[in-house]
């Protein structure tokens, strides 16, 4: 990937949206941040993205909204669209309104890279080339757990098979309150 490959992220869970810019980053893409439709029409303004990472329940909306506006200003973007909540009627709808790919929560950023890839029209697509560190897949863990768990850090903690303070501490470290 080169460096003007523009991503954007369109998720209103910001410790998540901060932990896929940071590996995409890695990839080296250049990411932009969007929380929902508006910030998406700002963003299209005066950026012409390459790619788009959408989820699809956002906080008072529909990610298919964001889909449906990030498609019809480039036709060629490759959308890819997250969810919890996965179900075939949405999955389809997406991929009517332009996404490339629909996955369910949780996926890693080499899951999104490889949708992006496949929709590129590469099918062979090697993960090996940029194994995800042990960080970030502990990070992923932890926050599809702390998802899960509305939150709850002593419950999380129990489930990850971890002492709540040590939990506490990772969280404190990634500055996640």
């Amino acid at each position: 990937m080169t460096s003007e490959q523009l991503l954007v992220i369109v998720e209103d869970d910001t410790a998540f949206a901060r932990t896929l810019k940071r590996s995409f980053e890695r990839r080296e893409y250049s990411v932009v941040l969007a929380s929902g439709l508006e910030e998406v029409q700002e963003i299209l303004k005066t950026q012409s993205p390459h790619y788009a990472i959408v989820d699809l329940k956002l906080a008072g909306a529909s990610g298919l909204t964001c889909v449906e506006a990030l498609h019809a200003h480039d036709p060629e973007m490759l959308i890819v669209v997250l969810t919890g909540f996965a179900s075939i009627a949405t999955a389809v709808e997406a991929i009517k309104l332009g996404a490339c790919h629909y996955l369910a929560k949780p996926s890693n950023s080499d899951d999104i890279e490889a949708a992006f890839s496949k929709a590129a029209g590469n099918a062979q697509i090697d993960l090996t080339a940029r194994p995800t560190s042990i960080k970030t897949l502990e990070w992923e863990r932890i926050h599809q757990m702390l998802v899960e768990t509305d939150f709850n850090i002593s419950e999380t903690a129990r489930r990850l098979g971890m002492h709540r303070r040590t939990l506490a501490r990772k969280l404190e470290k990634r500055r996640v309150n």
